[in-house]
């Protein structure tokens, strides 16, 4: 998601983590926002103002009493549609919390129009002490927005509760913040990678699949407001945080995965990203096959593969049902023929040449007609799919 014309206030306060606020910085201005920072002493002992200032390029205010500002504290927070703060400190958390106006961060907080977010880095002792969890829950009822804590090592040596969630992640729940919240409340089942079928112990049938446009996808959904679970098959990409995800190998294991989700979760909608294969070896060698003195050919018996679209098209349980289809000619007949004989809403329909690529030139095939799109990134195509699937669920409101 682009945050182009986005003005964010970054507050850096005094942590260990000060220093990955600078790749923050980074994402932030990359993704197009218009980012001025602020700093307290403490911060600046662990990253220099410079750094900062390069980054943005922009001055870094540091103190209430800059001459080349007037009420810094005023001026900083006016204009803003959102003041990120990271790390936020147990001190600044309890200061935020009691309404303590004591530095320019303190004071711009006290000051602010806009929504806030803090991203909690400290020890785990003091993120569980009782003054802190009763400063988050004060703020979390004043609307205050948190972007973590992670759990797992931290500098002082202890284990638990407390690190700073990671740049990436943060700018997530900043992009999510500034997404229309179009599918709120809405349940979403998605299918993605690659299928693997077996027919040996080290070898079997599978394609090229990533799951890149899947996690594209999840992203923008949850962005978007909406509960997303996934089940995959092998793949090396990385899925939101926030997303449930199935691993699995198999079609079968993929296929059983669904009709499990469908029946116990009831989801509003299904997106069958996964490239699932058609087939599978009837049999399985529990050993692997070797090749023989003067063999040139092997023969696998292959058996069709449960055909996850079709079913949960056809099923009904779904208010919305998207597939995918990647072909090598004739794409838009190919779709329709998908698009009916699946019972689905719509198809969206790219090159095979798309498979394990960063990017995607797709068409959206509905029974209205069809839309072809320019090519784009994949984060780019999913923001408009998750647009087009929140239309199909308004007319079904309709």
């Amino acid at each position: 998601m682009s945050l182009q014309g986005k003005r964010i206030l970054l507050g850096v306060t005094g942590g260990i983590a000060a220093y990955k606020v600078c790749e923050l910085l980074r994402l932030l201005v990359k993704a197009g926002a218009d980012v001025e920072v602020m700093m307290t002493k403490a911060a600046a002992q662990f990253v220099g103002p410079l750094t900062f200032e390069t980054l943005s390029g922009k001055p870094v205010a540091e103190d209430m009493w800059d001459p080349k500002m007037r009420l810094p504290h005023i001026s900083l927070r006016k204009n803003k549609d959102l003041i990120v703060v990271a790390p936020a400190t147990a001190n600044i958390i309890a200061k935020a919390a009691n309404g303590i106006a004591d530095d320019l961060v303190s004071s711009t907080l006290l000051a602010r129009e806009c929504p806030l977010m803090l991203c909690p880095a400290m020890n785990v002792q003091m993120w569980r002490n009782p003054a802190t969890v009763r400063n988050v829950r004060t703020l979390k009822g004043d609307g205050v927005l948190f972007s973590g804590p992670e759990a797992g090592n931290q500098a002082c040596g202890d284990v638990g509760e407390g690190r700073l969630r990671e740049p990436a992640q943060i700018l997530e729940d900043v992009e999510a913040f500034f997404t229309p919240s179009i599918l709120s409340g809405k349940k979403v089942l998605m299918t993605a990678g690659p299928t693997f079928e077996p027919f040996d112990p080290v070898r079997g049938i599978t394609n090229g699949s990533s799951g890149r446009q899947a996690a594209a996808i999840a992203a923008a959904a949850i962005r978007a407001g909406a509960e997303v679970t996934i089940v995959s098959g092998p793949v090396c990409v990385s899925y939101p945080d926030k997303a449930a995800v199935i691993p699995v190998r198999q079609a079968q294991e993929m296929f059983e995965a669904v009709k499990k989700e469908l029946a116990e979760h009831t989801p509003d909608t299904f997106i069958g990203v996964a490239a699932v294969g058609d087939w599978r070896p009837v049999e399985y060698s529990e050993s692997k096959l070797k090749k023989e003195k003067g063999q040139d050919t092997l023969t696998i018996k292959l058996i069709k593969n449960p055909d996850i679209l079709s079913y949960v098209g056809h099923s009904g349980l779904c208010s919305a049902v998207i597939g995918f289809a990647a072909e090598t000619d004739n794409l838009a007949e190919n779709a329709r023929k998908k698009l009916d004989s699946k019972a689905a809403d719509m198809i969206v329909v790219n090159p095979a040449s798309a498979i394990g690529s960063t990017q995607n030139q797709a068409s959206f095939v509905t029974k209205n007609g069809i839309e072809a799109k320019e090519l784009s990134s994949k984060a780019e195509l999913a923001e408009e799919i998750i647009e087009a699937l929140a239309d199909l669920l308004k007319k079904r409101v309709i």
